[in-house]
């Protein structure tokens, strides 16, 4: 999917109420900041319906994410979109990454994220295994892929990649076997209960 590779993600949260400036926004990153970040691997972000921006940005490393900040391309576009956000935007700072699934991201007609704490690490590594990647995707064809990366803080951001909403909804209905049950429900017990689900049913998906 993203391959294998080391990575670390910049995951930045925060409310609009202009989610079309967002929108143009990203667009115009895309367009005259991109071209020059070196080590940049491709973006996923979108506005839910109720406003909440979320946008992840992929990095061979966090030097290259730092590097990235630090250009005068990368502020003078912050400095002219950060008035498009209602109070405080944040962002973490991920080089736990683990990804799943052999699609390719981009081609992603619908994308959901989840965001929840992690109570125990090394109890849910691998996020998905071997085995749960196989049922997914003889029993999920609508779910192209996706990728977890954890904060040193905990914050666990789930990001899944599907073909389109409607399918993706048509395979929540899907009766997976008791083995991957099992499987998933003794791997929720080391989360925290409170977890948020985001649809960006606008988003947008740009890559080198």
């Amino acid at each position: 999917m993203f391959g294998q590779r080391k990575t670390c993600i910049q995951v930045v949260k925060g409310r609009t109420r202009d989610a079309a400036g967002l929108r143009e926004a990203a667009d115009r990153w895309y367009r005259d900041v991109a071209p020059g970040a070196k080590g940049w691997l491709g973006t996923t972000g979108g506005v839910t319906d109720d406003g909440v921006y979320l946008n992840l940005l992929r990095f061979t490393s966090p030097r290259a994410a730092h590097r990235n900040d630090r250009r005068r391309e990368q502020m003078r576009w912050w400095d002219e979109v950060r008035g498009l956000f209602v109070g405080e935007v944040t962002v973490e700072e991920c080089s736990d990454v683990e990804t799943f699934g052999q699609g390719d991201p981009d081609e992603a007609g619908f994308v959901q994220i989840l965001q929840t704490r992690v109570l125990d690490r090394d109890a849910v590594r691998p996020f998905v295994t071997e085995e749960a990647e196989h049922t997914l995707a003889r029993l999920r064809p609508d779910m192209i892929g996706g990728l977890f990366c954890i904060s040193p803080g905990g914050t666990c951001t789930g990001v899944a990649y599907f073909t389109s909403r409607e399918a993706a909804r048509k395979g929540e209905r899907t009766d997976m076997p008791p083995e991957y049950k099992a499987w998933r429900d003794e791997q929720m017990a080391h989360f925290d209960d409170d977890a948020v689900f985001h649809d960006l049913r606008d988003h947008w998906l740009q890559s080198p």
